[in-house]
This record gives structure tokens, sequence and C-alpha cells, in this order.
């Protein structure tokens, strides 16, 4: 069973006036993104991780558009006005990988710009490996790329579980305890909004587990070769991590100690969370435009 959340769900919702776009997928499955901006400007990919979706990217697709680049900003399926498996079988890392790359093969972009966050650099960043000649440049917010090579952290831990057996998962307030500011109710509502039903939230809540956190994860593979290509990517790569973030707020040292075109960016930790977009989004996009407009 696949849900469609009603369109009048998105009626109204706070800073996001924007039109929604479609592609289907092979094998049926609708995929929305937001395309804002030139459309022969280069392409800057915003990939959202969970449980959020596109309108993560509200306050920063503006600025991009603005700049005179193409703002992109797919919702994952399983969220935001995508189609969602209600079966947790129907989610994996290999699926979320191939979703992604069908759509970007699908729509042809070249010279990508990608932002990505939490999922959308586990995803993002596993394209960088397999398709990097479509891209010029990664700006990673609060992201990694897991191999099993170490324990994850208690805050992962306790987290991982939440997803699995909290009665509830009031999608909203997980957003917002993971920003610095509080975020107003009209904004967790409309985190909410395309999650009217149990069945809705099956790809939020299966999420977490298909982190590859063990080594006979069968992600693990794919996921270290992608790692290895890291190793050698040589065009420009920067770190623009919200500070407060539990989880994943120091690992950017990581990334900048691998990845050869880390080196003399101007990488940054800003004040923020989790979801940095929500407390530094104008921020991020404004520090990106500048660096690619300097970037070689």
């Amino acid at each position: 069973m696949v849900f469609r959340t009603p369109d009048d769900r998105f009626a109204g919702l706070p800073d996001f006036p924007f039109e929604p776009h479609y592609l289907t997928l092979a094998g049926e499955l609708r995929m929305h993104y937001l395309d804002e901006g030139p459309r022969d400007g280069l392409p800057v990919l915003m990939l959202h991780g969970e449980p959020t979706w596109s309108y993560l990217y509200r306050h920063m697709v503006p600025v991009f558009a603005d700049a005179g680049f193409r703002a992109l900003a797919p919702d994952l399926i399983g969220f935001g006005r995508s189609d969602k498996p209600e079966k947790r079988s129907e989610h994996s890392y290999a699926k979320h990988v191939a979703w992604v790359g069908g759509w970007v093969e699908a729509l042809d972009l070249r010279g990508i710009t990608l932002v990505c966050q939490d999922w959308g650099s586990l995803i993002g960043l596993r394209l960088i490996g397999e398709m990097g000649d479509r891209f010029s440049r990664v700006v990673v917010a609060n992201g990694f790329l897991p191999t099993a090579e170490h324990r994850a952290n208690t805050a992962f831990r306790i987290w991982r579980s939440f997803a699995r057996n909290s009665p509830v998962f009031p999608i909203g307030r997980i957003v917002d305890t993971g920003t610095n500011r509080k975020l107003s109710r009209q904004e967790r509502a409309a985190y909410e909004a395309p999650f009217p039903t149990r069945g809705s939230r099956t790809g939020p809540r299966a999420m977490p587990h298909l982190v590859p956190i063990t080594k006979d994860d069968p992600a693990v593979p794919a996921n270290r070769q992608a790692w290895a290509s890291l190793g050698l990517w040589s065009k420009p790569f920067l770190t623009l991590f919200g500070e407060d973030d539990p989880i994943l707020g120091r690992a950017d040292r990581a990334l900048q100690v691998h990845v050869p075109g880390a080196a003399g960016q101007p990488h940054a930790r800003l004040s923020g969370g989790h979801f940095v977009q929500e407390d530094a989004g104008v921020e991020i996009a404004q520090r990106t435009v500048q660096w690619m407009r300097g970037a070689s």
C-alpha cells in the first residue's frame, strides 16, 4: 500500500509559497520537489533528512533562486508530498539512494552543488561516490556517511529506540527539540502536515533503523566504497554545522580531514541544533552563495 497525502493538507503553510512539481519514478512512485529560480541556472540540490521534508529549506530556497541558481529540494519517498509506502519493508537505504539518483538522472542535472543534512547526507554522499561526475561542490550541514567503523553514540541509540518503540511519533515536536529557536505552532503543524495517518509515518519511523551501525549491515560495503571515493574528492567541499547537535555536531572534523576538497575551505560551526536550517538557514544559504561564487 502507498499513501498519498491529500493536497489540502499543504494549504496555507507558513513561508511556503512554492509550486509543487512531480516526477514519477520507476515502480510508479511519485516524487515531489521544489524547483525555483532560472531553469538554466546552476542547480543547487537540497536534500532533507528525517523526519522533515522540503519545508526545512523554505528560507534557503529563495536565497539561491534570487542569486540566479536553480534551487531544487525534493521530498524523499515517504516524506512531504512524495508518495509514502506504508510497509516498513519497502524502505531500505539502497532504495532511497536509487530513488534520489533516479530523480537526478531523470532531470539530467549536472554541475550540481549538493547541500545535505541528516539522511540527506547519507543519501547525497552515496551519490557523490556513485555519480560524482554530476556534482561540482558539496555542502554538508550536520550530516555524515556512516561506515560502522565506530560505535553509534548514546544520543543516536536513544533516538533509534524511540522511533521504533514510542506509541506516538510527534514529528513537529521532534523537529522542535532539534533546534535552538522555538518553532511556532504553525511551523510544527507544517512539519506534521504530510503525515496524517499511522501508515503515512512509516518512512520517518523506519529511517533510524536503516542507518548502518553494525558491520554486517547490507549498506556497509556500498558506504565504505563511497567513503573511499570521498577520500579522492578534490572538488570544493564545505561543512557548515550547527554546533549544538548532540548526535552530529562534531562530525564535521572527520569530513574535513578525509576529503581533499575540504582543505582550505571556509568551514564554520554556527549557532544551531541538528536542524540547523531552522536556526541559521538564511546564513547557510548566503555563505554557500558567496562560497560558490569564489570556489574554483
